[in-house]
């Protein structure tokens, strides 16, 4: 049997479909993995044997009967442990919802078991997805599988590294700053943001509401963009969903970049950028110059300014959206003499450092007094962010850009030193605040071994532009390195 990691997704689901191979088989053969090699790298909370075996069995018996099993017939995908299982533990790596088993399931996931995925666990996070390593968790940190010393991005750092190594083809993650991207970009692996409100955040447990958005992992663009589909489109159970129809992006994944317009970020010529990063991006811009696209530089004059922006949104949204966890109503309970004793008392045990440190920033900036000063200045530079967007994109088609100024950093070198570690996220956070969907494809590695990924921005509903742009990206760099798993 050919070992699970050499299988994509698509390939996995033709075999099914074809009756070469059974889901059970595929999903027992990355089970086995799992168990073999996940105790040293820590991606999964919770491995759902017998709920994957299940509807494996399921599939099997779909086929069986002639009927059709869906696009991702038997292919095994991992879930983020923020999105809602319904009768699966769902914790959001966090002490306060340890025990929390949701009465129902996120849009995203049951479209995806729709569409024949089989949910094989749930994976390891940053507290509530505040971070960007995976050493936030309230559990373990997780490990890189091109280097267990290394960190694997976050916030969904368990999602990328159990695509990387070969724990699932398949999986979901959330970015709300770049949590998709940058640990798909240090653990090589595709990584995807949609545009905001193509894909449910229904059952996605809230962060920063206005910055949420589901996306896929996995190990090539067609795999990506099949996952994609099979989970976006409106869902009448979220206000923030976009009603139009989703386009089709397989369709013309194949059709090249001759005569597109890629803009390269002046902005983005920063200090600090690892040089082997910056090498990789120029490369990336020769090669599809080479493949026929004009590339030139352009301005999106406010980029920078999207960090400071971010990091008032972002704690202000969370301060508002975890203030539900008191104690009362669901999650953690510390018993305490009064109300306020008993709420400060669960809040103190059941958050970790980093939720803390969010949470009243956030409360901070809301106050009265500097609402304005902080918050309401912060979606001022918002709007100045997506005007210069939308002013590059006239000139352009998509834009490139590196996904993380550095390859993966050591477990610890960054954790008590924040402003380091927010600025992991230079590059992904002005997708984020201006709604518009960004992969993140790698395309090779650095002079330690390590995954270096380029990213392909598009303007807001882009996303064919994004993968077709993504896929000559990605045959062009053509990386087959594989973690020494």
């Amino acid at each position: 049997m050919r070992p699970p990691i050499k299988m994509t997704a698509l390939d996995i689901a033709a075999l099914v479909r074809s009756r070469e191979r059974s889901a059970s088989e595929v999903v027992e053969e990355h089970l086995a993995r799992i168990a073999a090699h996940d105790s040293a790298i820590g991606a999964f909370l919770t491995v759902d044997e017998d709920g994957a075996r299940a509807a494996a069995a399921r599939v099997d018996d779909s086929v069986r009967q002639g009927s059709d099993p869906g696009s991702l017939a038997g292919v095994p995908v991992a879930i983020k442990d923020v999105l809602c299982t319904e009768g699966l533990r769902t914790t959001c790596a966090s002490r306060i919802l340890e025990d929390y088993v949701p009465p129902y399931t996120a849009t995203a996931v049951s479209r995806l078991t729709a569409a024949g995925a089989v949910v094989i666990g749930k994976t390891n996070m940053d507290e509530f997805a505040m971070g960007s390593s995976t050493e936030n968790s309230a559990f373990f940190p997780c490990h890189n599988p091109w280097d267990p010393d290394r960190v694997t991005g976050g916030s969904s750092g368990g999602s990328a590294a159990a695509v990387a190594a070969g724990f699932a083809p398949l999986a979901v993650g959330t970015d709300t700053g770049g949590s998709v991207r940058q640990p798909a970009s240090l653990c090589g692996v595709v990584g995807m943001k949609p545009t905001y409100g193509r894909v449910s955040r229904y059952g996605l447990i809230a962060f920063a509401s206005s910055l949420d958005q589901c996306g896929p992992f996995a190990r090539t663009v067609p795999d990506a963009a099949a996952c994609f589909r099979a989970m976006a489109g409106h869902d009448p159970a979220d206000s923030t969903s976009i009603p139009s129809e989703v386009q089709d992006v397989m369709a013309g994944l194949d059709d090249g970049v001759a005569g597109l317009r890629i803009g390269l970020v002046r902005e983005f010529a920063t200090e600090g950028v690892q040089k082997e990063v910056s090498d990789a991006l120029a490369s990336a811009a020769d090669s599809l110059a080479g493949a026929g696209a004009g590339v030139t530089e352009v301005s999106v004059p406010s980029a920078l300014y999207g960090l400071p922006a971010y990091y008032v949104i972002n704690p202000a949204e969370c301060s508002s959206n975890l203030a539900r966890y008191d104690g009362v109503r669901q999650g953690l309970r510390v018993p305490g003499r009064t109300y306020l004793e008993m709420s400060g008392a669960t809040r103190d045990h059941g958050f970790g450092p980093e939720v803390k440190r969010r949470i009243m920033l956030g409360t901070y900036a809301l106050s009265a007094g500097y609402y304005d000063a902080y918050y309401g200045k912060a979606q001022r530079v918002r709007t100045l962010l997506i005007r210069d967007f939308e002013k590059a994109y006239e000139e352009c088609d998509v834009l490139l850009a590196p996904t993380s100024p550095t390859t993966a950093f050591r477990l610890g070198e960054k954790a008590a030193d924040p402003l380091s570690m927010y600025l992991s996220d230079i590059f992904t956070i002005p997708s984020n605040l201006a709604g518009a969907p960004a992969i993140s494809v790698p395309v090779g590695l650095d002079g330690q071994g390590l995954p270096i990924g380029v990213q392909v921005l598009a303007p807001v509903l882009g996303e064919a532009v994004m993968f077709r742009t993504a896929r000559v990206l990605e045959a062009l760099a053509n990386f087959t390195q594989e973690p020494p798993l």
